[in-house]
């Protein structure tokens, strides 16, 4: 049986990197291969994340010297964790181990493309010592292709888990007004445009409600609380925090929209799962959402910051029962017929392959 070692973040951190690589534990591909996780990182203090990133470098050089993999899978994304990746991608490079690179993400311009020069040629000499990069749309793949051929890259998007059971519950029960988020609470993800689409929609929907479950930075998260408090709709909004297992799993069933007003995406976790559950879906034509949210089929692709566009959406679905349950169905279709967890581990499976086949 071929070894892959696995780069990956602790289990319990927030965010899609970790959603994504925990649908793997348990999964068939640990019966295919033998997978060895290494943990770079976790969420903690400026001291906890230092000590777990020194502690995978630590695992890291431990498994390649005992217990060589095959290949290296590396989940990568943008900032910070480009310069945390690259140790894993230097070590495995030096010990002639093929490596995959599984990059989740988001704002490539600010990487990339607006970078001096010098990063630039630092980027490009990281990527260039891996052998197959992982984009996770065509967007994608053709951005990267600024930095590497574009026959080294390829296309797996990410995954849902089906819910049948919670979109028969949906189509049953009366609409509960009720809009989920679930992320990153900040500027990206387009949390300082929720108020005001709440305002609005708040209009023809009085009882509205919007959860917005997940968290950020100390600063944005009291910025958007403040807007809400401005607009007076402190009613219309609950917080519960970063969300997990049966909590998640309850809110995910209790919701009639999922909204996700990014400026930035890759290709959402948040969205794929809502859309597991047979949730219509309002967010934005960045990055890979598009190719799973069809405007006027299962929910509504509008432009980054449109406010109005936002709210017109959202009201929409909450006050048409047909509209909500049949863009309900076409999300958990959508799901079904091309993002199942099993088609994404084939998918991996053929990269492991096509680099095993190579000469490092």
């Amino acid at each position: 049986m071929k070894r892959v070692c696995m780069i990956v973040p602790n289990r319990m951190v927030k965010g899609g990197i970790a959603a994504v690589v925990n649908g793997y534990r348990g999964s068939q591909l640990e019966k295919d291969y033998e997978i060895t996780y290494v943990e770079s990182y976790k969420d903690g203090s400026k001291f906890d994340k230092l000590l777990k990133g020194i502690c995978g470098y630590f695992h890291f050089a431990y498994v390649l010297m005992f217990h060589k993999p095959d290949v290296v899978h590396i989940h990568s994304s943008f900032g910070p964790l480009f310069y945390r990746k690259m140790p894993f991608i230097y070590m495995a490079s030096w010990r002639k181990i093929p490596i995959v690179n599984h990059i989740h993400g988001a704002d490539f311009d600010e990487f990339y493309v607006n970078a001096p020069e010098e990063k630039k040629a630092k980027i490009k000499k990281v990527y260039s010592k891996c052998n197959v990069l992982i984009a996770l749309s065509e967007e994608w793949k053709e951005r990267l292709s600024q930095i590497v051929p574009e026959d080294r890259i390829e296309i797996i998007e990410n995954y849902s888990v089906l819910h049948e059971d919670a979109l028969e519950e949906r189509m049953q029960r009366e609409c509960n007004n009720t809009v989920l988020f679930l992320g990153e609470l900040g500027k990206r993800k387009g949390c300082y445009d929720i108020p005001a689409v709440i305002a609005q929609v708040k209009k023809s929907i009085p009882d509205v409600i919007f959860v917005l479950a997940g968290a950020g930075s100390e600063a944005d998260e009291k910025a958007i609380k403040e807007l809400i408090a401005e607009k007076g709709i402190s009613d219309n909004v609950k917080f519960p925090g970063w969300v997990r297992g049966d909590t998640k799993d309850k809110l995910l069933r209790e919701a009639d929209v999922f909204f996700l007003p990014s400026y930035n995406e890759g290709m959402p976790m948040s969205v794929l799962d809502a859309m597991g559950y047979g949730l219509p879906v309002v967010s934005t034509n960045v990055g890979g959402i598009p190719k799973i949210v069809h405007d006027g089929e299962n929910g509504y692709c509008c432009d980054p910051g449109n406010v109005n566009q936002f709210a017109k959406g959202i009201t929409e679905i909450l006050l048409d029962r047909k509209e909500r349950k049949s863009f309900g169905e076409a999300s958990w279709k959508i799901v079904k017929e091309g993002y199942s967890l099993e088609a994404h581990l084939n998918r991996i499976e053929q990269a492991y392959k096509q680099v095993l086949l190579m000469d490092v």
